[in-house]
């Protein structure tokens, strides 16, 4: 459809999944909150109705209304034309460097700010490649797999907040980071050939930084104290830490002593039942060589 020659998008479009704000997400809340204000105050000193600069935009003037009133999280497109249309020089286009967070899971941004403070991280993983160590395709086809599916724009949504964690691995001083990855999981190649290759190389070039300690728990292992599930430890600069495990204090995190002493027990345990790092890249070489 268009509006005196220009295409807008449907309003259909101001109701697809992954673009509405949590309101319970304070922070997001706030931040959308005040980028539609300044859009409706920038719209209304123009003498542009809410119809005018949708169309000027290429959106409905529902979505429009929507924005402003901070209900919706503007997609980037959306912010350069409004700046462009509004001659904002800027202003309203460098917002995106926010906006973009809230569309990130709240669960999801907190976990990345706690990994964004510690010093150490462990984490054993049972079912799939840990996000920290997964390559867009990998990520994308592992959310992508979800039943009930989610929408392609939840998809991408994840992917984003997904990838965005790794910027640990660009921290200095750098933490330390353990992994201990299951067999298994390291023979499923999931996305197909192509994109598990990809897969793969990832984890032979992370298993070879100074600061990360990358393991393979073997399918013919005879004792293994993992299979209650995922653990993952976190420990910050003061001494404090946070840990999390599927099978253990009803899998919520626990910051208590006597927690975070089991879990370091059995994340300790499943290390030492674990490949050696020494023998663990090249078992992945291996595979590497097997696809």
């Amino acid at each position: 459809m268009s509006v005196d020659g220009e295409a807008v998008r449907p309003d259909g479009e101001a109701d697809e999944p992954g673009w509405e704000v949590d309101p319970d997400d304070e922070w997001g809340v706030a931040v959308i909150t005040m980028v539609g204000r300044q859009l409706k105050l920038l719209r209304e000193a123009a003498g542009l109705r809410a119809a005018e600069f949708g169309a000027l935009v290429g959106y409905g003037e529902d979505l429009v209304y929507k924005v402003e009133a901070g209900k919706r999280i503007p997609r980037r497109e959306y912010l350069v034309d409004a700046d462009r249309v509004l001659n904002a020089n800027g202003v309203i286009e460098a917002t995106w460097e926010d906006v973009k967070k809230v569309r990130y899971p709240k669960t999801v941004r907190d976990l990345g700010k706690l990994e964004a403070k510690a010093v150490e991280i462990a984490l054993y993983e049972c079912h799939i490649v840990p996000g920290l160590l997964q390559t867009p395709e990998h990520a994308r086809s592992v959310i992508g797999a979800a039943q009930p599916p989610y929408s392609p724009d939840d998809v991408e949504r994840m992917v984003a907040a997904r990838l965005a964690r790794q910027s640990v691995f660009e921290r200095s001083p750098a933490p330390a980071l353990s992994f201990v990855l299951e067999e298994g999981v390291l023979r499923r190649p999931i996305g197909g050939t192509m994109a598990w290759r990809q897969q793969l190389e990832r984890l032979l070039e992370v298993g070879q930084l100074h600061n990360v300690v990358l393991q393979v728990m073997p399918m013919d292992c005879d004792t293994h104290s993992g299979l209650d599930g995922r653990i993952e430890m976190l420990k910050f600069p003061d001494g404090t830490a946070v840990g999390r495990s599927d099978g253990a204090f009803n899998g919520r995190p626990t910051s208590e002593p006597k927690h975070l002493r089991i879990l370091d027990l059995r994340y300790g345990t499943i290390r030492a039942q674990a490949l050696s790092p020494r023998r663990s890249l090249p078992f992945i070489e291996q595979l590497l060589g097997e696809t």
